[in-house]
């Protein structure tokens, strides 16, 4: 049993030993160790520019770590991290926004029967306005149409169409075909609507079945 004592007493003392030669210490309290570019360690009494650089560790007489200290970052570091919370703080107020607009959305449509009449008064308008076009489209191909049997009237007759007539076929060309663009863009954006509507009725009924779970 003396033995052993011995034996572990060596053993700290050596130990205790290796730690004092790893950490100089002039017994102020507090020294510092860095790395510097090569990852070689240094330790001194008072921080420097090289030690502030690269970061460094506050460690005290037994050599223990208090505090820590990164180093410093470069100007492409900086920007980079600046860049980097710019983003972050851009994706946080997207996502507050959407949970702003599905509480909104809850709140002013209870169930969902409420929310598909609203879609459908929105599919109504947009149709109201395709439905216009069309009679409008109708009545400019009609107003063409005129114009040129007119002009082929004229040519039966062995005449020349008047220069005010062409022009008049060429101005009433260009609307059929603005009201033809119109309508076309009208029709895209029906289908769009309807694939839109598709996904926000999903997505209404997901936050309503969210909203029914239980807290836990």
């Amino acid at each position: 049993m003396h033995k052993r004592l011995l034996i572990f007493t060596a053993v700290t003392l050596f130990t205790s030993t290796a730690i004092v030669a790893q950490t100089p210490s002039t017994g102020s309290g507090l020294r510092y160790k860095w790395h510097d570019a090569q990852g070689k360690v240094h330790f001194s009494d008072s921080l420097n520019a090289e030690a502030m650089k690269y970061g460094y560790d506050a460690v005290n007489d037994q050599g223990l770590v208090i505090q820590h200290v990164t180093r410093q970052l470069t100007p492409e570091e900086r920007a980079a991290a600046s860049q980097l919370a710019i983003e972050q703080a851009k994706k946080q107020r997207i996502e507050q926004d959407r949970i702003n607009a599905d509480a909104q959305m809850l709140e002013a449509y209870p169930d969902e029967n409420m929310y598909k009449i609203s879609q459908q008064q929105a599919l109504d308008t947009l149709d109201q306005q395709i439905h216009t076009t069309q009679l409008n489209l109708k009545t400019q191909e009609k107003a063409l149409t005129d114009l040129l049997g007119r002009a082929a009237e004229i040519e039966r007759t062995q005449k020349t169409v008047p220069k005010f007539m062409n022009d008049s076929i060429a101005s009433q060309r260009a609307v059929v075909t603005g009201q033809q663009n119109t309508l076309q863009r009208q029709q895209a954006a029906r289908a769009q609507m309807l694939q839109n509507q598709a996904a926000q009725l999903a997505h209404y009924r997901e936050i309503k079945a969210a909203q029914a779970k239980p807290a836990q």
